[in-house]
């Protein structure tokens, strides 16, 4: 099952908020050793998590964290715009149109179709709500997904190499992406209207 839930919603499933921010801290800190800050209650957040995000959540039948992603428009505070310019040749991702995803997590113990819901899941929020591209910083670890997938982004600047690379991303919401997605991941249209219709009624955008 995949919920959206904007931050100051999460209260309302506190089981699904701490194991997200828990398997956070396992990937983030743990096991990639990235530079991130994990309080005294094990749990991995940032100044953006203060900022009313929207979470897409993928959630097990015992309502703990499967995996999830972090959106925010680029009309706001990004984590590209005010920390990654350097591989956008100083140029700032600003629109309406354009929404930023950070924060790409899997539980330990999610199964293997986890990471094609949740992009589906974005997929269907972006088109839905009539954006334009999706744009992210992500490692070299997730090419391999997007390939499987079939919704590969143009890559705008990269830093590093091999595992350790890391590069920004835009994707296109183009027409036929989430039929495209669709197929890839064995989740039907259906399925995946019904994630974005029950968190924000019916899409004013075919």
């Amino acid at each position: 099952m995949i919920r959206f839930v904007y931050a100051d919603e999460l209260n309302q499933f506190p089981t699904l908020r701490d194991t997200m921010f828990r398997d956070r801290a396992r990937q983030f800190k743990e096991r990639l050793n990235w530079d991130v800050t994990v309080d005294a209650d094990g749990f991995e957040r940032d100044e953006y998590d203060t900022i009313n995000p929207l979470y897409i959540i993928a959630e097990t039948e015992a309502g703990t964290h499967a995996g999830s992603m972090r959106v925010l428009p680029t009309t706001g505070s990004t984590m590209i715009n005010d920390h990654f310019l350097h591989l956008t040749d100083g140029v700032a991702i600003q629109s309406p149109f354009i929404w930023e995803c950070t924060r790409f997590c899997l539980s330990p113990d999610a199964d293997s179709k986890v990471a094609g819901a949740l992009m589906l899941a974005g997929a269907e929020f972006g088109c839905a709500s009539g954006l334009s591209h999706s744009v992210g910083v992500f490692d070299a670890r997730m090419i391999l997904v997007y390939r499987r997938l079939g919704w590969i982004p143009e890559v705008l600047g990269s830093q590093g190499e091999g595992r350790t690379a890391i590069s920004v991303g835009l994707w296109s919401m183009d027409h036929d992406l989430r039929d495209r997605l669709s197929a890839r991941t064995g989740i039907s249209r259906e399925v995946s209207t019904e994630w974005y219709e029950r968190a924000f009624g019916p899409s004013l955008v075919a």
